[in-house]
């Protein structure tokens, strides 16, 4: 959470320094965003490397992504309350009560624009996609995570709680999931070199209507956006749909438009995906876990069904034989 000041003295800084009235739409360590009337002001977590934030919001206005990316209001950023802040227009999210009308074409579509962008024409340098980055966060996030005696549940059947410092069963299995992944995508190594455009934390919460309603559909959130491997922005839906949690229908509705935009992960149309997005899927499974353990540790309940779906999925990594978990691309 923020400082209780910091969205106001954000929406004042949204206005050019006069009072205004505001609605807070987000507050949370590493992002507080209030909308002050047509616009949206977000302070970025405070470690954030304040250069590349500048450079990736450049990205987001220049022409090359235009329909793609939503642009800023302001192409800089500033500071508030010693936070990196930058300013947007309003555009309406996703409808979260009607997660049957999200649109997965929409969001193809728009990855594979994404990803045909060619870097070099851009402001930079461009930094890299962050996306290994937010794993290592989930997992220091679960080593740091005090599990309740009784446990956080899981459906990998063994484990008795952390109490007297024996790990639950749906840590382990999520620990050796991440074992399994190169050092690289777990942040722990440099990512391989080259790579396209990628957003970094593709998920339907990071898609707005603009101009709001009856606006086209943009990718927002530039926080993780630069180089690095286009299948990592198509690993959080393959992940839901290897572990059951995004249909068949859904999945081929958004794989089969990325690819007929020409996106280049996921091989041609008609070939099998899997190669190319199976280490990413992998990573987005073990991230999406270890949050998901860490937070009902947290919060002192059990899993709900769709995290104890991702922890069986980390649980079903670990069995695949070696020659079924490839290295990073070359």
């Amino acid at each position: 959470m923020s400082p209780p000041a910091l969205p106001a003295a954000l929406a004042a800084w949204a206005a050019d320094g006069r009072p205004q009235e505001y609605a807070v739409l987000a507050d949370r360590h590493d992002g507080t965003v209030v909308r002050c009337g047509e616009a949206v002001a977000k302070a970025h977590a405070e470690d954030a490397d304040r250069d590349a934030l500048t450079v990736r919001v450049r990205i987001a206005g220049h022409p090359a992504l235009a329909g793609v990316l939503l642009p800023p209001l302001r192409t800089g950023t500033g500071s508030v309350h010693g936070r990196p802040v930058s300013l947007w227009p309003y555009g309406a999210p996703v409808d979260p009560e009607r997660p049957g009308d999200a649109p997965w074409e929409e969001v193809g579509r728009l990855l594979a624009a994404l990803h045909r962008t060619p870097p070099g024409e851009l402001p930079g340098p461009v930094p890299p996609m962050r996306g290994p980055a937010k794993l290592a966060r989930a997992l220091d996030r679960l080593a740091r995570a005090e599990l309740p005696e009784t446990g956080a549940g899981a459906g990998t059947g063994a484990g008795t709680g952390t109490g007297t410092g024996t790990e639950h069963g749906a840590v382990r299995a999520v620990r050796a999931a991440a074992r399994s992944l190169p050092a690289w995508a777990r942040g722990e190594a440099a990512p391989p070199a080259g790579g396209a455009l990628c957003h970094g934390d593709l998920h339907l919460g990071q898609l707005v209507r603009y101009p709001a309603r009856e606006g086209a559909w943009l990718l927002i959130d530039v926080d993780d956006l630069g180089l690095g491997i286009p299948a990592w922005d198509l690993a959080r839906p393959a992940a839901w749909y290897a572990a059951g949690l995004l249909d068949t229908g859904t999945w081929l509705r958004f794989l089969d438009a990325y690819r007929a935009a020409g996106g280049p992960a996921a091989g041609p149309p008609g070939s099998d995906p899997w190669p190319e997005l199976d280490l990413a899927a992998r990573a987005l499974t073990v991230q999406t876990a270890a949050l998901a353990v860490a937070k009902a540790a947290e919060s002192g309940r059990r899993l709900d069904e769709g995290e104890r779906l991702m922890v069986d999925a980390c649980a079903r990594i670990v069995a695949l034989p070696p020659d079924l978990k490839p290295g990073p691309p070359s």
